[in-house]
């Protein structure tokens, strides 16, 4: 093996990272519990970005015949020699990964799936040449690699769901042994479907794909699935007699998916990024698996990456750019007045109970607001706190990455909000350029009263004052004819919020405070006082302003004070 350096950021491949020298965090110990527990089918549910695709990478070069055994040297699992004696390049494998296969209509998602058993297929064709197949068997294998006439492969609907058990049965007639069969990310191609709105097709050939390769298969020796949900009211999984789900509530495996806080300690070390320790577990802990507290490996490993090219680097909310936040943004549209009363609980750092539906489907996700408290908590957005109880489970927001998930659909949801009565919010826009102090604080409290706002509880005084910041920032979007500088930097500092209305010549200054328990005068005359010690009108000026109205505005909940002078 080679010397271990390198960060594997967006690396899944086991092989890889342990030839390439990549920095690997080890989780073989994985192996011996599938195999000292395993029942036929075991599905492990976790929210993406939690190393499931690495994990089923490690198991495939564990057993797959042929398979470089030095790989897994040093490791835990090398401990274990009767194991590795009795198991370790042992199986034939079949390998495939679901996170591909989508399209805009069924169709589509159809050639992708067949292509995905296709291209796996192919790993196999020493099977062309096998003396242990029939000439039947024979025909059966070249069917399922057989290309049409514009190159891709041919398999019919009907082959396509034998696929899998056809394959099955050849490899196992080959080696005089049973199969293990690995599927990663096996619910994907449904949450794509139900999207894109061909949900009941798709369950239709996953019921019969998995049927027959995980129900019927006489020729597989064990299965291993990935997923973020168990789906199982839709009968795909009917009738299987010996099916284990493992998922984020239960205590077996927790510590496989995920970095341990005793291992983020050891990267950080390794590195000698100690001093980061705080900020990352601020940004990327808190999610609790089992009986253990996990953090997102995505992120951790990210950060780190920036962080040693660039020592000045802050944490970024890495699983925004790699995983859909409709999730998020459909359940801030459906929320009543108490639903966002508990959203506000969860992002100021609180808790709520709610009873968790572990075998929901995509089918469910618009029949009940309560519902997507369940997705929520499947899919990683939200965590539980506590031990297990008969009925409710308490959960949080995990960490500061995803409160800013949550606060940025907010936000976006506020201004799509705001937006349906424009000539009220034509109105509110233009009372800052007319300095009708009693129309912008009549209009911002209507605002505030409407949205969902940070409590007034543990959260940091900056924070609270950075949402009334967004939440106007979001209510000036609307007009086009006003240039709006936000942190900008003018006189001697970086004002809240600066505003050119360049038709009009008029120039606006806005500082924002938090009126800590209420107290709006003095909040509001603070706020006038910085903006004349710094100096925040200076650019304006320089810009050819005629006429500049300075705004002291302090908020407290979802109440506001407004002060003003002209300059």
């Amino acid at each position: 093996m080679a010397v271990s350096t390198e960060l594997p950021v967006g690396i899944e491949d086991f092989g890889r990272i342990r030839n390439d020298g990549f920095y690997y965090i080890d989780k073989t110990g994985l192996i011996k519990g599938i195999l000292e527990n395993r029942a036929y089918v075991n599905l492990f549910t976790r929210p993406r970005r939690f190393g499931k695709t690495l994990n089923m990478s490690m198991l495939k070069y564990y057993f797959e015949v042929g398979s470089d055994k030095t790989l897994f040297d040093g490791l835990e699992i090398s401990r274990e020699r009767e194991l590795c004696q009795n198991y370790m390049g042992k199986f034939p494998v079949i390998s495939l990964s679901l996170k591909g296969v989508e399209g805009e209509n069924f169709d589509d998602a159809k050639g992708m799936l067949r292509r995905t058993i296709g291209r796996e297929a192919l790993r196999f064709q020493f099977l062309a040449d096998s003396s242990s197949l029939s000439v039947t068997e024979f025909q059966q294998y070249k069917k399922l690699i057989e290309l049409d006439a514009t190159g891709d492969f041919a398999m019919t609907d009907g082959l396509l769901k034998d696929s899998l058990l056809i394959l099955s049965h050849l490899l196992s007639k080959h080696y005089r042994q049973k199969v293990i069969l690995l599927i990663d990310e096996y619910d994907v191609p449904l949450d794509k479907a139900y999207q894109a709105k061909y949900y009941d097709s798709m369950i239709n050939l996953m019921r019969g794909l998995f049927g027959q390769a995980l129900k019927t298969n006489d020729s597989m020796y064990f299965a291993v699935l990935t997923g973020c949900l168990r789906i199982s009211k839709e009968s795909i999984f009917t009738g299987f007699n010996n099916f284990k789900v493992f998922s984020v509530m239960d205590v077996s495996y927790n510590e496989y998916f995920g970095f341990t806080d005793k291992e983020v300690k050891k990267l950080l070390a390794y590195y000698g990024f100690t001093k980061k320790y705080n900020i990352i577990k601020e940004w990327y802990d808190g999610y609790h698996f089992g009986n253990t507290e996990v953090y997102c490996p995505w992120d951790v490993i990210n950060y780190c990456f920036d962080f040693r090219v660039d020592s000045s680097a802050c944490p970024k909310n890495y699983w925004v750019n790699t995983s859909s936040n409709d999730i998020v943004r459909k359940f801030i549209n459906k929320a009543n007045l108490s639903t966002r009363k508990d959203i506000e609980i969860l992002i100021d750092g609180g808790s709520i109970k709610r009873k968790i539906r572990q075998e929901l489907t995509y089918r469910d996700l618009d029949s009940d607001i309560d519902n997507l408290w369940s997705i929520l908590f499947t899919t990683g957005y939200l965590t539980r706190i506590g031990g297990k109880e008969e009925e409710f489970t308490e959960l949080i927001i995990p960490n500061r990455e995803i409160r800013w998930i949550f606060t940025e659909q907010i936000y976006e949801w506020f201004k799509e909000e705001a937006k349906k009565d424009s000539q009220k919010l034509e109105d509110f826009c233009r009372a800052f350029q007319e300095n009708d102090v009693g129309a912008i604080e009549a209009g911002f409290t209507s605002y505030l009263k409407k949205t969902i706002s940070i409590r007034d509880t543990s959260v940091k005084k900056d924070r609270k004052e950075n949402f009334y910041h967004g939440i106007l920032l979001g209510l000036f979007a609307h007009m086009d004819n006003w240039a709006v500088m936000s942190n900008a930097e003018s006189g001697e500092g970086y004002c809240d919020i600066l505003i050119e209305a360049e038709d009009a010549e008029i120039g606006i200054v806005i500082e924002l405070k938090y009126a800590e328990n209420a107290h709006f005068d003095a909040a509001c005359q603070k706020a006038l006082q910085q903006i004349t010690d710094k100096n925040y009108e200076e650019v304006l000026i320089d810009d050819g302003m005629k006429k500049i109205y300075r705004y002291g505005i302090a908020c407290y909940k979802k109440r506001c004070k407004v002060v003003s002078d002209e300059k």
